[in-house]
């Protein structure tokens, strides 16, 4: 197994870009070593991936968001699988599984274990025979108590070698685009150096690494490697925009980043075709998008203007801005798709509405989510002020209003029931599927605004609450599961499958998706509390009769019109399924 032909050309094209001729023909024999090993060591019966479907989703989730007596955590989770999701999930994405020093798992201390408190390699691979397994690869830094940097500080390499130094005063630095407001640079004394500074993106804990040494690269094509063996089907490229930093830019999305998801995508092309690469880049859709390439870099980007555009929707009122950004997306390059969720471990980001709302439109926005408990956290700017970089909230305590509970759980189901509805692969945190409420104890606990949508659940808790069949939580999981198996029986809803956005006024979002064998669904969304109606005139198809794969008797056809409950959603389709429309 080595790379050859056109993968092999383009790889050195980008390595070179990197790194100069001479040294991009070390590195790739480097990686022919590696893909070699690799090859070894892979199980000759291993099968092969399957592409996308519509019977694909994702959940995210933390190796020990659920906590059981006497057992490792990943086997609790595999147990709540196995008795509450089953089928409903093909992929399981786990968010950092390795030992850390801070940031819930992303501060990394070893690469190559399984963090001992949530289990080992073989809990791991226990999990990746059920499901698809998505592991997070951490490019951009390290912990501060990574072996490298231990050598480092004890000067047995230097920062040139594996980190990156500046000056303090240099000025171009305050060019460089900040997600945080703690310092770019850390103070550091090394070995008989003294005091240097070194390059801390996220936070002095998390130092970041030199990827204009080859042998950072090399070393992360070995891990990338490691976790395909162990069962990866998706790789998450964390934080990706940061890896390259050039002084007098803004550090993000260089031409040496894209570079580099390149590389990475022709050799996990070659090891393990079918494997899928997301990138996870927090910014403006255009940069945001720019990580697909020509279908050569990633094959799926975040959706990250869709969770705070729905919010804004439902606070609102009015889908305007929601449908409009929907319809000047592109159309993903071939072989490639958007993924499309509304929470995870971290916040709503905010970047992603530039462009999008008005300044002080989000604000207000944000002074209802701080009144619904909510907190924001800061970036610094290149003045030295700051500006909301995300909101930290529970997803569905976000959508709390003075309505009554039956209204929110509608309204969290609209959000979710759109995410899967829209073109891509939809992924839910598992804190979504739970309807799990802010976690101010978490907040608390931990001084960290993240842990507020990071609760860790007593597993004898929580399965008692999921024999309850009116607990909010086991209505959300029974609601949401079904969903996704009934958007799994039908090609409309394959990640490819065309997609046209309605205009059906500014209350009431629509879209219909194509499959390529002609079957279509009618997908609707009455984003106020009060019934809405939509002229037939307006659709692009009504059959009669129709029905509605949801079953929820929230859109009724009365003469001309389709009417829509409270918040209501639809999947129509030809044919007398469910409650006639």
């Amino acid at each position: 197994m080595t790379l050859d032909g056109e993968g092999a050309a383009r790889i050195e094209r980008d390595l070179a870009l990197l790194y100069g001729p001479e040294q991009a023909a070390v590195v790739r024999g480097r990686f022919d070593h590696l893909l070699t090993e690799y090859a070894q060591q892979r199980a000759a019966d291993k099968p092969p991936i399957e592409p996308l479907s519509e019977r694909d989703a994702v959940l995210i989730t933390y190796g020990n968001t659920l906590l059981g007596a006497g057992e490792p955590p990943l086997d609790t989770l595999g147990h709540f699988l196995s008795e509450h999701v089953g089928g409903a999930i093909s992929i399981v994405h786990l968010l950092p599984i390795f030992p850390y020093s801070s940031d819930d798992g992303f501060s990394v201390v070893d690469y190559r274990a399984v963090n001992p408190e949530l289990g080992d390699w073989p809990n791991v691979r226990a999990l990746a025979e059920q499901y698809g397994l998505a592991l997070d690869l951490v490019l951009n830094h390290c912990s501060r108590s990574h072996r490298w940097f231990h050598d480092f500080v004890a000067g047995r390499v230097t920062a040139k070698e594996w980190f990156i130094e500046a000056d303090p005063n240099e000025p171009k630095l305050a060019l460089v685009t900040r997600p945080r407001s703690t310092p770019l640079l850390t103070p550091v004394d090394v070995g008989v150096e003294g005091r240097r500074w070194v390059w801390t993106t996220f936070s002095p804990d998390q130092v970041d690494l030199n990827f204009k040494n080859p042998e950072v690269l090399v070393a992360f094509v070995g891990i990338l490697l490691l976790y395909l063996r162990m069962g990866a089907r998706m790789l998450r490229l964390d934080a990706v925009a940061y890896v390259w930093k050039t002084l007098g830019t803004t550090c993000t999305s260089l031409p040496e980043v894209h570079a580099i998801v390149r590389i990475l995508r022709a050799l996990v092309d070659v090891a393990e075709p079918g494997t899928l690469l997301l990138t996870e880049t927090n910014v403006p859709t255009p940069e945001n998008l720019s990580y697909l390439g020509q279908g050569d870099e990633a094959h799926l980007v975040y959706q990250f203007s869709l969770p705070p555009l729905l919010l804004h929707a439902l606070w609102r009122g009015d889908t305007t801005v929601l449908r409009n950004w929907l319809l000047a997306l592109p159309e993903p390059p071939p072989g490639t798709a958007y993924l499309n969720f509304t929470a995870s471990h971290d916040g709503v980001g905010l970047r992603p509405l530039e462009g999008l709302i008005e300044t002080h439109e989000r604000d207000a926005m944000l002074a209802d989510m701080r009144a619904r408990g909510g907190f924001v956290s800061p970036r610094r700017l290149a003045d030295g002020s700051e500006a909301p970089y995300e909101l930290n909230i529970s997803y569905f305590s976000a959508l709390h209003d003075h309505d009554g509970e039956e209204m929110r759980f509608a309204r969290f189901l609209l959000t979710q029931t759109l995410a899967m509805s829209l073109r891509g692969l939809p992924a839910l945190y598992i804190h979504s599927l739970l309807a799990t409420a802010n976690d101010f104890h978490g907040v608390e606990q931990t001084g960290n605004l993240r842990a507020i949508n990071r609760r860790r659940w007593d597993w004898g808790e929580l399965s008692y609450l999921l024999q309850q069949p009116h607990a909010i939580h086991t209505r959300c999981l029974r609601t949401l599961t079904q969903r996704l198996r009934v958007r799994a029986q039908h090609p409309a809803f394959h990640p490819q499958a065309a997609q046209q956005v309605l205009d059906l006024g500014d209350k009431v979002f629509g879209l219909v998706r194509t499959a390529q064998d002609g079957e279509a669904v009618l997908c609707v969304f009455n984003f106020t509390g009060e019934p809405q109606r939509v002229a037939l005139t307006a659709l692009p198809f009504i059959p009669h009769p129709a029905g509605d794969l949801l079953e929820t008797r929230a859109v009724l056809r009365t003469g001309e019109s389709l009417e829509l409950a409270p918040y209501a959603t639809a999947w129509l389709v030809p044919g007398p399924v469910g409650e006639a429309a």
